[in-house]
C-alpha cells in the first residue's frame, strides 16, 4: 500500500485528487494520512468526499475513512476502471446541500475514464463557479482544450450555473475511452490572438453582466489587448454573477475570473479578472500557475517526455510533483530559475 502524507508541502486537496486518480489507473491501494492538514478546516469537505466516492465507484474500490472531516483515507481498487454512465452530486454527502466545486470531482475521474477501454457519460451536480477552484468555464475553455492536444477527447455541457453558497449547478461530461496520451511541449506561447470573455448573472438584472463586460473590454483595450466579452443572463437556482476571461495565444491558453458578491460593484468584479489576466500576460510564460499543476498528471501518463514553462513555481506544483512521483510512473523536475517543468515518464 502506497503511504501518502496529506500534510506534505501545500497540504491541500490536490494531494488527494492526484492520489485517487493514480490509484484508480494503476490499481495500487493507497493510504493517505493528514488529509488537507494545511487548511483552516482540515479533512474531507463535501467536494473531496464526492471525489473519493466517484473514484471508488469507477474502479469498485473498498474505502475506509470516507466521511466528512476525515483526515485519513484507505482506498483499495477492486477492478480496472469501468467506463459507463455515472452521476455524482456534491449535495448528497452534506445535509443542507453544498456548493462544493464539481470541477475538482471532474479532474479526479477524467483521466482514469479517458484511459479506460470504453466511452463514459458523467453528470455532475454542485458548484460550477466557486472561488478558489477551477470554474467550469476554465475547465471547458482552457483545461480540456489543452488536454485535447495530448489526446484526451472529453466535452462538457453546462446545464445550470451553481454559485457559492447554494450550488445547484449541473454539468454533463462525455469522455471517449481508449486514450493514448501524447506529450506536451510548451516553452514559448507565441503572440496573443484574442481575449474572449463571458460576463454572466443568474437571477439578477441584465445590467449587471453588461456593466462587467463593458468595464473588462475597456480595461483590456487600454492595455492594448483586443477583447470581446459577451454579457449573458443564464439559468441557476440562486442569484450569482461573475466574469470569466480566456486569453488565446498562438501556442497556449489561459483563463481568469472574478466573482460578484454583496457590496462589490460590477465594475470592480471585472477589474479583478482583468488584473489577473494582465499580470499573467506580462510574465511572457505560456502556462499559468494553475494549469502548471494540472498538466503534471496527463504528462506523467504520456508516452514521451513533456516540458513546459510556467508563470510561477507554486507550492501547489511542487507538492503535486512529489505526490505523483511516489507512484513511480515518471520523474519530475522543476527548474526554479528557468521556471521549466520536465516530466519524464518511466517507460515500462
Amino acid at each position: 500500500m502506497i503511504e501518502i502524507d496529506g500534510s506534505y508541502g501545500e497540504g491541500g486537496g490536490q494531494v488527494l485528487r492526484s492520489s485517487l486518480s493514480l490509484a484508480a489507473i494503476t490499481g495500487e491501494p493507497i493510504h493517505i494520512a493528514g488529509i488537507r492538514a494545511g487548511r483552516k478546516k482540515p479533512g474531507l469537505a463535501a467536494q473531496h468526499l464526492t471525489a473519493v466516492r466517484a473514484a471508488a465507484r469507477i474502479c469498485n474500490a473498498q474505502l475506509r475513512g470516507d466521511a466528512l472531516g476525515s483526515m485519513m483515507l484507505e482506498f483499495i481498487p477492486g477492478t480496472a476502471v469501468q467506463p459507463g454512465i455515472y452521476t455524482f452530486d456534491v449535495r448528497e454527502v452534506q445535509q443542507g446541500g453544498s456548493a462544493g466545486a464539481i470541477a475538482l470531482v471532474l479532474q479526479t475521474i477524467l483521466l482514469p475514464l479517458a484511459l479506460a477501454p470504453g466511452d463514459s457519460q458523467v453528470t455532475l451536480r454542485g458548484g460550477t463557479h466557486v472561488i478558489f477552484s477551477p470554474t467550469m468555464t476554465y475547465i471547458e475553455q482552457v483545461y480540456l482544450s489543452m488536454l485535447r492536444r495530448m489526446g484526451v477527447e472529453a466535452e462538457v455541457k453546462l446545464g445550470a450555473w451553481g454559485w457559492y453558497p447554494q450550488g445547484g449547478g449541473e454539468v454533463k461530461m462525455q469522455v471517449s475511452g481508449g486514450t493514448k496520451l501524447s506529450s506536451i511541449n510548451l516553452l514559448e506561447r507565441g503572440d496573443l490572438k484574442q481575449v474572449r470573455g463571458l460576463a454572466v448573472a443568474t437571477e439578477l438584472p441584465a445590467h449587471i453582466p453588461q456593466r462587467m463586460a463593458n468595464r473588462a473590454e475597456n480595461l483590456l483595450k487600454e492595455a492594448g489587448l483586443k477583447a470581446s466579452v459577451k454579457a449573458l443572463r443564464e439559468k441557476g437556482i440562486a442569484p450569482g454573477a461573475g466574469i470569466f476571461l480566456t486569453a488565446e495565444y498562438e501556442n497556449s491558453l489561459t483563463g481568469f475570473g472574478g466573482f460578484g458578491r454583496l457590496r462589490l460593484s460590477s465594475e470592480k468584479v471585472a477589474e479583478i479578472a482583468c488584473e489577473q489576466l494582465l499580470k499573467f500576460h506580462q510574465t511572457g510564460a505560456p502556462v499559468d500557475e494553475h494549469l502548471a499543476d494540472q498538466l503534471l498528471l496527463p504528462a506523467t501518463l504520456a508516452s514521451q517526455k513533456s516540458q513546459y514553462r510556467v508563470a510561477e513555481v507554486s507550492t501547489h506544483l511542487t507538492t503535486n510533483a512529489a505526490v505523483i512521483e511516489q507512484f513511480g510512473l515518471a520523474k519530475i523536475t522543476v527548474d526554479d530559475a528557468e521556471k521549466v517543468v520536465t516530466v519524464t515518464p518511466v517507460i515500462a
